[in-house]
């Protein structure tokens, strides 16, 4: 279960990794290695990368790419850890 203190630390995180339309793929070297740099990194979904996937099931795949935990998803936005 994700802890509140993390839920909390991520409200006022800003979006360090944008998901446009060239996909997940194109962003995994980028976010791991921000995930090796911070707790926590925010990113934000953008029509073009969604098509016809919720911002859930994209932050999912997201998530398991770069062996990272899903923290929450909000709107266009994911946390991951």
């Amino acid at each position: 279960m994700v802890s509140d203190e993390l839920r909390k630390d991520a409200h006022n995180l800003d979006v360090t990794v944008w998901v446009g339309k060239h996909g997940i793929e194109s962003v995994t070297d980028e976010l791991a290695d921000q995930l090796q740099n911070r707790r926590l990194v925010k990113v934000k979904f953008l029509r073009a990368a969604r098509g016809s996937d919720d911002t859930e099931t994209l932050a999912t795949e997201l998530a398991d790419a770069v062996d990272a935990d899903l923290i929450e998803t909000r709107g266009n936005t994911a946390v991951l850890n």
